[in-house]
């Protein structure tokens, strides 16, 4: 059975605003989608929400609405985004929908069975904000609101049985926690004794959760909860065939402040059910606004739907995927963004397609010429372009995508210096064959570029293949046939005014 590539963004907690944090993460999974697609691979794409707890339940509260009509009001947000980002995701999966909770509670059950949930009373500093028991030192940090001691009996999972056999196995597995400095984290946080996990909640302090099946009187909390759906959304327990097909996931992609829970908590999780780990957990860093990192408690979030209707989508994607190192943090401003935009979209990419269109249609009626004798010139753009494919296929495999995007745009930049140098406007006064070579030979290296830029902008770069008449699969040189006309166009992308914004 052919394995798809199977990727998954985090389920993103339902009473969020959706916001530039959420929305990278899942444009970068819809660009490496994209590009296994393009690639002729099968690809399955998991995201969607976490709608149990105590704050949804405190909010639902608050709005005089029951919990599930407090999520089905604010779940739209999240889809209604992916669409204007363009994202194409196979399955939006809601930790409230019957195929997850038979999942869950099947899985409480395993656990539970092998005798790797048992009942304990335990007392510690508990955070309300975050829904969570706390260490002493957490406490003393100052970082965590609203915290009191409780007292209470509770379910908990052996995570600690499992901390050798994890230690063990990402060791003898490099690339299965990524990038490697967040490996090294782990391996540091696995090298302490591991605590076992608390896994529910009584129903008298919170109802709105799954209960769990072994006992009434409790619901499951977030781990086994909301980890699962990378499972329930690839089939398992309700279609044999898909979760073959799909599992283990090749990529879950999170943020970095989530690592431990999906490393760690996640990885014990499946060894105890007997499931296979996933290939590969990547943590991306944060985006920080002029290197604070955002929150909304500071009020300075970016809103992606704002920088959507104001510049497009494909300039907002292309910024996010070409301005972060993936593993590293990135710094968000207007300026950047707009100069971004100038220098690579505006002045590099678009101004090439529209210096080819002029003059193409200038002196050969519009109409692709011929692309004849090539010159070492020539040879050189065709060798570059030939090249392209190799190189962004082991950039994007090593998640590299904005050394991708920069080796596409370095072919750009290379041909607009060669129109430069070659001068097919004045050439084209004294031998219109030559001028039409030159002519050819960039625009079908614009071609070549276009479509390895197609996951990141799936419009813009379309409307490029789109104006030479030309097909988005062939990534080799010849695609662009002479005699096609040249459709129509407005300005790509045009230039964005700093002193305006």
């Amino acid at each position: 059975m052919k394995k798809k590539f199977y990727i998954t963004t985090p389920i993103y907690y339902v009473n969020d605003k959706p916001h530039i944090g959420h929305a990278y993460t899942t444009i970068l999974a819809d660009v490496l989608t994209r590009f296994h697609k393009s690639q002729g691979q099968e690809t399955f794409f998991l995201t969607g929400l976490d709608e149990h707890g105590q704050k949804v339940e405190q909010a639902a509260r608050a709005r005089n609405l029951s919990p599930k009509e407090h999520c089905d009001d604010l779940a739209p947000r999240f889809l209604q985004l992916w669409e204007k980002l363009e994202i194409q995701y196979d399955d939006f999966i809601r930790t409230t929908e019957a195929r997850h909770v038979k999942v869950v509670q099947s899985a409480l059950q395993q656990a539970y069975d092998s005798g790797d949930i048992y009942s304990d009373e335990y007392e510690g500093w508990y955070s309300v904000a975050e829904e969570r028991f706390i260490t002493e030192t957490e406490k003393e940090s100052g970082d965590f609101r609203d915290v009191k001691k409780l007292k209470e009996c509770n379910w908990f999972f052996r995570m600690s049985k499992y901390q050798q056999k994890l230690l063990d196995y990402i060791e003898d597995n490099p690339s299965y926690i990524l990038p490697e400095h967040r490996k090294n984290e782990i391996l540091g946080f696995l090298r302490q004794p591991l605590s076992d996990l608390c896994i529910s909640r009584p129903k008298e302090r919170l109802n709105w959760g799954i209960e769990l099946p072994f006992d009434q009187d409790y619901v499951t909390y977030v781990w086994f909860d909301a980890l699962l759906n990378y499972v329930s959304g690839s089939g398992y327990l309700s279609d044999d065939k898909k979760f073959k097909e799909c599992w283990p996931a090749d990529i879950h992609l999170i943020g970095k402040d989530i690592l431990t829970t999906h490393a760690v908590y996640w990885s014990t999780m499946l060894f105890s059910l007997n499931i296979p780990l996933p290939k590969s957990i990547f943590a991306h860093g944060w985006w920080m606004l002029d290197k604070s990192k955002m929150s909304k408690s500071l009020g300075n979030v970016v809103n992606p739907l704002d920088l959507i209707d104001e510049y497009g989508v494909d300039p907002v994607r292309y910024y996010l995927m070409r301005e972060m190192v993936l593993g590293q943090d990135a710094n968000f401003t207007m300026e950047s963004f707009i100069k971004r935009f100038n220098s690579d979209l505006a002045n590099d990419f678009g101004n090439l397609l529209n210096r080819l269109s002029g003059l193409i249609g200038k002196n050969f009626d519009g109409c692709v010429p011929e692309e004849g004798s090539l010159t070492d010139d020539d040879q050189l753009i065709k060798q570059a372009a030939e090249k392209l494919d190799k190189s962004v296929t082991e950039m994007v495999n090593q998640l590299k995508i904005n050394d991708a995007i920069e080796a596409v745009l370095q072919l750009v930049r290379m041909v607009n210096k060669y129109m430069e140098v070659q001068a097919p406007w004045k050439v084209a006064k004294t031998d219109l064959s030559r001028a039409g070579t030159i002519l050819y030979t960039a625009a079908e290296a614009l071609r070549i570029s276009a479509v390895h830029l197609l996951p990141v902008m799936p419009i813009r770069a379309q409307k490029v293949l789109d104006v030479l008449g030309a097909p988005k699969s062939l990534a080799q040189w010849g695609g662009l046939k002479a005699g096609t006309k040249l459709k129509e166009h407005e300005a790509l992308f045009p230039r964005l005014e700093i002193d305006k914004e």
